[in-house]
Order: structure tokens, then sequence, then C-alpha cells
């Protein structure tokens, strides 16, 4: 049975709550008045989405309940809520005032347009997938990126917020999809080779063969897509009939001249004149538009770089090549026969190397700079051949050089060089897209005694710990109901006879086989660096990792370990202390030993980090454990309370969704009050005493890993 609307004063006593004291009463009263003859499951999607954008800003939540019951008529929810979440987010980037144009931008949408839109592809949908389709074909690496049309300077393809020509969430996905083709067929293919600005301006009206040219060579990608893409082509050509009229006929000649295999821009331009000269201009929905000045300012920014950046790669690799002839002196003041040929078959675009005359094989960094230089120019010039001389370029100006994660903390905050994560506002039910900012950086190693007194001071636990590992590694299983095997399987002889006696066909897994386990787990350690673990608890907190380091190397088990701090969600830090890949040695001890206290226990950023981290593991079992001293925390920051619960249960969630097993070892003595909310009844423990920590992590590891 459907509830009772809510009357006018229970929907004043809600927005009282929620809009706080900053509204006058006649506000509140005269929004609650345009609420009231609503039905109650329009009350409660309205006031549900006020409460939640109210959380992250009173007055967008005021402009959202004024215009939300004209707006619900006539437009799909599904589009008001993503209208309003991309409200939220303008706010997070940009501030008030942009978000207060986007909410005023609704009341320009038609009908018609919001029946489409409710279908529409979103960018944050649809992006990851197109990010990959581009990255498997063959050419310049791509990026996607979020903009206000269709269109690619060279080195990123653009697509709108929003793709929404067709009422089918899957055709207007496939009408992306295609765009993006085009885009790439456009660096791939030859059309950002010329000053397009240049050829327009030898015409009366430049914008006129600006438009005429991009057909042509629509037309003659989209040829090459026939060729290269033949399912998509068809998908192509399915949704131009549903949305563009027929090519007109005076272009039908040019669609069979662009058509041949052998056809190049050059043609296009051949062709330009006869196309200027006719009335009419065909534009496909998937096209796109052409940017002449970001083509260039990419180009013109890429070419130099470029050719030092290739040149300075070919003398190194000359040097190899020295380093291994049987006699390098002999060779180093000899002249050097380099070929470089491009081979493109089948639409893919390589390049076969010889060195006098001996064929070689280039690293992956030096096929992406001969591919870019070929796209460019149709072919590899000689100059960029020529191996750059001793002194001639500073790789630090050429290449680009990792940021120096302190020095970007200092004067004007930026963006440069970091990792942007989500992060769950539990209040707005929805994320704070690129709301975290994180850096990896390296904890400085302090080569002292700090290993050796450990596994000193320990030395009965370690015996203790590696005799249980060693039984750990060393363990079998028995394999139940096998065909052949050591022993007879009981239960499977008793199920088969009495399959026998009914009358079925007896089962021949009758034996059992002892099995010696493989262990394929990967571990990661999460070490909380915060300012609070100052003391008792960060070098209780070191010694347990390098008990747990001296233990592992005996399984030999997959793990990495890093730290975590961070002052608001502009400075979120992740120290590396070893990586899945690096072997525990000298340099590992040390930095275990320069573990020190850092700021504030922002958690959610850390746990996404290293959720994609094990994620890049190949491994049957994959567990991330947490080691901390307290609940998420930071400075001054809404972090703090439940908002920071919030982010980093949801955090733990996306962790479970993949596959990873997550466990929290704290000595944080009210963590009940938190901990079940966060990781569940059966992942968490406390330690009541800091000195146990040492001896009970590994116990633990033992424990959840078999």
């Amino acid at each position: 049975m459907a509830q009772p609307p809510f009357t006018a004063s229970e929907i004043e006593a809600s927005l009282h709550v929620w809009l706080e004291t900053e509204f006058t009463y006649f506000k509140v009263e005269q929004l609650a008045a345009e609420l009231e003859p609503l039905t109650r499951d329009e009350q409660d999607f309205i006031l549900g989405w006020i409460r939640r954008i109210a959380s992250t800003h009173i007055t967008l939540a005021w402009q959202f309940g004024r215009r939300a019951p004209a707006l619900l008529p006539r437009m799909e929810r599904r589009l008001l809520e993503a209208w309003a979440v991309h409200t939220c987010d303008v706010f997070d980037r940009s501030g008030l005032q942009n978000a207060l144009r986007v909410m005023e931008q609704v009341d320009t949408f038609d009908e018609v347009q919001h029946r489409h839109d409710a279908a529409g592809a979103l960018f944050d949908d649809i992006a990851p997938v197109l990010g990959n389709f581009v990255c498997g074909l063959s050419g310049r690496r791509l990026r996607i990126e979020e903009g206000d049309a269709v269109w690619t300077d060279g080195e990123r393809i653009v697509l709108p917020p929003l793709i929404a020509a067709l009422p089918n969430l899957d055709d207007n996905f496939q009408l992306a999809k295609i765009s993006v083709a085009l885009l790439w067929a456009q660096t791939r293919f030859g059309t950002l080779r010329i000053d397009h600005a240049t050829v327009a301006a030898r015409y009366a009206n430049p914008e006129r063969a600006l438009g005429r040219l991009h057909a042509l060579e629509t037309l003659r990608l989209t040829a090459r897509i026939a060729r290269e893409l033949p399912g998509l082509h068809r998908r192509m050509q399915r949704l131009r009939a549903l949305l563009d009229p027929p090519l007109p006929s005076g272009w039908q000649r040019f669609e069979a001249a662009l058509a041949a295999e052998q056809a190049t821009l050059d043609d296009s331009l051949a062709l330009l004149d006869a196309a200027y000269d006719e009335a009419e201009c065909p534009q496909w929905s998937d096209q796109g538009c052409l940017r002449p000045d970001a083509i260039a300012a990419a180009r013109a920014a890429r070419l130099d770089k470029e050719k030092a950046r290739l040149r300075i790669k070919l003398a190194e690799l000359l040097e190899e090549h020295r380093n291994v002839q049987p006699d390098p002196q002999a060779t180093a003041d000899a002249p050097h026969g380099l070929d470089v040929r491009p081979r493109d078959e089948n639409g893919l675009l390589d390049f076969d190397i010889t060195l006098d005359d001996a064929p070689i094989a280039p690293p992956e960094g030096v096929k992406q700079l001969l591919t870019s230089v070929y796209l460019d120019f149709g072919e590899i010039p000689p100059e960029y051949l020529v191996p750059a001389g001793d002194g001639e370029y500073d790789p630090d100006r050429v290449f680009d050089q990792p940021e120096d994660p302190d020095a970007v903390w200092q004067g004007t905050y930026h963006e440069k060089g970091a990792v942007l994560y989500p992060e769950w506002d539990h209040g707005r039910q929805h994320y704070r897209k690129n709301w975290c900012v994180m850096r990896e950086k390296n904890v400085t190693p302090v080569h002292d005694t700090f290993h050796r007194d450990t596994l000193d001071k320990y030395a009965g636990v370690v015996k203790h710990l590696r005799r249980k590992f060693e039984v750990l590694r060393d363990e079998n299983r028995l394999d139940k109901r096998q065909t052949q095997g050591d022993e007879v399987d009981l239960d499977a002889l008793i199920e088969a006879l009495a399959d026998a006696k009914d009358g079925r066909e007896m089962s021949d897994r009758l034996f059992v086989r002892l099995h010696r386990a493989e262990r394929n787990i990967a571990v990661a350690f999460l070490v909380d660096m915060s300012g609070s673990t100052k003391g008792w608890i960060n070098e209780a907190e070191r010694e347990a990792l390098v008990l747990l380091c001296e233990a592992l190397e005996l399984l030999g088990d997959r793990y990495a370990i890093y730290g975590f701090s961070g002052t608001t969600r502009k400075r979120c830090e992740l120290f590396r202390i070893k990586t899945f890949d690096e072997p525990y040695g000298d340099e590992v001890k040390a930095r275990i030993a320069g573990i020190r206290p850092q700021e504030y226990t922002r958690m959610g950023f850390a746990l996404r980090h290293m959720t994609k981290l094990l994620n890049q593991i190949e491994a049957r079992t994959r567990v991330l454990i947490t080691l901390s001293d307290g609940r998420p925390d930071d400075y001054f920051d809404v972090y703090r309370g439940q908002y920071g619960i919030e982010d980093t249960r949801m955090a733990l969630l996306e962790a479970a969704r993949t596959g990873i097993h997550p466990f929290c070892v704290t000595l944080d003595r009210d963590a009940r009050d938190y901990l079940p909310h966060m990781y569940g009844a059966a992942r968490y423990i406390i330690l009541d005493d800091v000195r146990q920590l040492p001896m009970k992590v590994t116990d633990i590891y033992r424990r959840i890993t078999t």
C-alpha cells in the first residue's frame, strides 16, 4: 500500500535540518508548499537528493529543490540524478558559481532531448572501455579526455560528457566508439600532417574550405575503416542510416575516388577545389570537428622534442651494440649503417631496423617514437636517424623528469605527476571524482643496526616462526574422489556402492591422493605511518615487518609493503618500502628501519591504490593486510568522523569485489565501534598491547593465507 504524501509541515522540518539556518523560514515554507502536492514517491526522490546535495553545498541543494518539481514530469529520473551528480562534481572542481551555471542549464533541455539523454552514454562510463579500445589500435598512444565536443589534436581524443543522439544506450555507445575510431584514423592515416589553417586560407571562405576538406577526409577514412575494422564499419553504416541524410549526388564521385586502397591525404587535397564548388557539404553525426589551432600547437610542441628523444635513444642503441662486439674499442670509431624501414601491413605499423646489416629489436620506447614521427611525416626523415653526439642534448630537458614528490608542495599547489583517486561521499551517496591527489614516494633508507638488533631481540621467536613457516611451505593435502591414489576414499566408496545397489552407474573416483600444496599467494601490507604511531607503535610496526619478511622469504609468497599518510585530500602520500618485484635485500631492510611517523590517517586512497597494484599480480589468492593504530582521520577535514569511516568501508568493498581479501590488525582499543562496520566481523583483530604486534602479525598471516 502506497504511503501518504508528506505534509508541508513535515517537509519544512526536514528542510530546516538539511538546509540549517542560512535560509529564511519563508524560503523553506515556499519550497515545502511546492513539494506538498507531489506524490509520496516524488517527494521521497526530491527530498532524498536535497539531503544528499546539501552535504556538498546547501545553496545547490536549495536550487535543486526549486527546479526539481517542474523537471520531474518531463525528465527521466536517471538524467535528473546524473545532472545532480554532475553539478556536485563541478562544484568540487571549480566552485559554486560554475556549479550554479550547470543548475541553470538544465532548463534549456527540450523534451525530445530528455528522452535521448536518459539513454545517453556518459563519458565516465564509456571512457575506460574506449581507452582500452584505442590502445589496441595501431599508431600513437592516445588519451581519452572529457571536453566540449568530439575532436582530436593528435595526442588525445576528446569526447563530450554525454553522447545522446539516439534513444538506445548501446547505440549511443556505438556512436561514441565509431567517433573515436574516426579520430584515431585521422592520426593514423595522415589527416593531421598538414597545416589545415594555411590550406583553408587559400580560399575566399576558409571555413567553407575547411568543412569540405574535413568531409573529404571523412570519406577517405571511412573507406579505411571498412578495410581495417569491417565489423565496426557495418555498425557505422547502420547508425548513419538512422541519423544522417543520404550523401549528396555531387559527392558520390569523391566517395568513389577516395575509396581506393592507395588513397591518401594528397588525394583529398587534389579534390578540394571541386568539393569547394559544391553547394552542399555532408556532415556525419560521428565525424566530430576539426580544430586546426589545437592540431598545429600539439604538433609543433612534439616535433623537436621527439627528434631529440629519438636521436638520444639511437645513440644508446649504438652504444649497446658496440659493447657486445668482440672488440668494442676497434668498433668505437668505425662508421655504422643504421637503417629503419617502416612496414605497414594490414593496418599494423611496424619497423624493420638493421645496424650494420644485422636486424635488431628496439625497445618499446624507440618503437613508439618511430611510430609518432612516422605519423607526423609519413616517413622517417633522415636527420632523425642520426644518433646524437656526446653532450648534444641535455636529457633532463628532452625527457620528462619524474616529479620530486616534496617539491610539488612548494608554492602554488598543482596536480602534475600525481595519481587521482575518487572518494566516497556518504552524504551525497556518490563518489567525488578525482578527489584525492596521491603521490608515491620512497621511504628514506636508514642504514643502521635496526634489522640486526631486531633479529637478536627476537632470536627465539624467529626460530619458532621459521619452523612454523617451513611446515606451512611443505604442507600437503589429501585430494579426495580421485581415479587413482594411495588409499581408498571411504566416503566415495560408500556412495558408489549405494549407487550400484540402486541400479545406477558406479563411479570410479574411489581413491585419495596425497598432493603437495602449491602456494600461489600475493600479499600487500599497508602500514599506518600517521603521526599517532610515534614512539612504541612505530618501533613495533618496524619489528613486525622484519619478522614477517624473514618468515615470508621461507614461503616464497609474493609480497609488497607500503606505508601511507596524508594531510588533506591534496596531499595523500604512499611510501614504497618493498614492491612485489623487489628482492628482500639491504635496501629494503634499510627502508624498514627508516619508517617514521608522518601526518594523518586518510585511508581510502591508499586502499584503492593497493587494490590496483594487487590486481596487476597474477595470483590465486590476493590479500591486503592493514597495520593501523586508529580510525581514519585527517587534518581539519570532513574526513574526520563518519565520512572517513564510510569512505574506507567503500574502498574495502571495492577491493573485495575484485577478489581481494582485506584484513586489519589494529592497536586501537576503541576499534570495536567502527571496525566491524568497515571490515566485517571476522576480518580484523584488535591487539591490546603494542608489544604483541611483532609476534601476532606473523601468526595472523599464517592463519589468513591457509
